[in-house]
């Protein structure tokens, strides 16, 4: 508990004071400020600060990078390819699933995923996911590009596009970018500011509970600029922090204290959490049921809510990654193959996938052979 001491002082002959001098105001608000949208920035505060989009990106790269995957040519599918040896082991330092986890992760963070190919020629003796937020698209006077710089602290590479481009360039679809494509975290970014300005509101709340939002008004003579520093000093000292908390406020000399704002409950700091939690997840096209997030009602259970899942968001994403990685593999290699996705392997597809099949079974008009091609199976061996 505290008093506000009064200081006899000389009295300035003259003095100049604000209008609003008999209330001192401890808080206010002010216009909203929303963090920069570079790529750098949104996987900091999207992804490595934000629990929603961590989990979001790692869920949707975890499961793309698990999927088996089919590799064919033009005379079918083979269980036996140089590019599924590439695959099972694209580098010494990297097995599979972690180069697909960081190549899905990378497209998902910016919306642009780049792989450079290692070896001398021919099909490529090693594969390297390369950060997006490093890598630059230098384009040519036709637009398309003619080189890629890769800068790392100062130093910047330059990987030359001839007739095979060292670097296959995978980018999402962006309305207004020739050269980059537009990724969820940033359709997100407002989102993503609210669930972390949300965090520290309830952080801030927690290590400051006894600071009260208000305003302390002066019923008579305006303070001094010695008395207001003296009482900012006080309230700072003795009505801040944790270990302050529920301490009691003693006003003197005419002091009032009059709330000022909402309280948690009115502002519902709660709910527009979840709901920009939401909105996050909703951008990466993850059901929020899977995140944990509550008050989502979309599907009935975890099963339709994964299924959905893996339906309209992983096997997009996979086919769309695969096409464009074979393409870039087939021009190395000299040979056109083709990376798709083996739907019966896919435990969340199980129960499509055995209605398509019972429905292609059942169509007696269809030989054998087409079968299999329209289950996509290799051909029957002439026996």
């Amino acid at each position: 508990m505290f008093g506000l001491k009064r200081k006899a002082a000389a009295q300035a002959p003259e003095a100049k004071a604000s209008a609003t001098g008999r209330v001192a105001a401890m808080g206010m608000a002010g216009r909203a400020v929303w963090s920069p949208r570079d790529t750098g920035t949104l996987m900091r505060l999207g992804f490595v600060g934000n629990p929603v989009g961590f989990r979001a990106v790692k869920l949707i790269a975890e499961a793309a990078a698990a999927i088996p995957l089919i590799c064919s040519d033009a005379e079918g599918r083979m269980e036996v390819h140089p590019v599924l040896s590439l695959l099972a082991r694209p580098n010494g330092a990297q097995g599979r699933g972690e180069f697909l986890e960081a190549l899905f992760g990378q497209f998902l963070l910016s919306g642009n995923a780049y792989v450079e190919a290692v070896g001398p020629g021919g099909l490529p003796a090693e594969l390297h996911v390369l950060r997006s937020d490093r890598m630059a698209v230098v384009p040519g006077p036709d637009g398309w590009p003619v080189a890629y710089d890769y800068t790392v602290g100062g130093r910047t590479h330059r990987f030359r596009v001839g007739e095979v481009s060292p670097v296959c360039h995978l980018r999402a679809f962006h309305p207004q970018d020739d050269h980059y494509g537009l990724s969820a975290l940033s359709a997100a970014a407002g989102a993503v500011d609210v669930h972390n300005a949300a965090s520290r509101w309830s952080k801030g709340l927690l290590d400051n509970a006894a600071r009260p939002s208000g305003a302390i008004v002066n019923s008579g003579e305006g303070l001094t600029q010695e008395q207001f520093d003296m009482l900012a000093a006080e309230m700072e000292a003795q009505h801040q922090g944790a270990r302050n908390a529920g301490r009691p406020m003693l006003l003197d000399g005419g002091l009032d204290w009059k709330p000022m704002g909402f309280s948690p409950s009115d502002m519902e700091f709660q709910k527009t959490k979840e709901a920009a939690a939401r909105e996050i997840a909703m951008a990466f096209g993850v059901p929020p049921m899977m995140l944990g997030i509550p008050g989502d009602a979309t599907y009935a259970n975890y099963v339709e809510a994964n299924r959905a899942f893996y339906r309209l968001t992983v096997v997009p994403l996979v086919t769309k990654i695969c096409d464009g990685l074979a393409h870039w593999i087939g021009t190395h290699s000299g040979t056109p193959v083709d990376l798709s996705i083996d739907r019966d392997r896919v435990p969340a597809l199980h129960s499509e996938r055995d209605a398509e099949w019972a429905r292609i079974a059942g169509a007696a008009f269809l030989s054998d052979a087409e079968k299999r091609l329209m289950l996509g199976l290799p051909a029957m061996e002439d026996v």
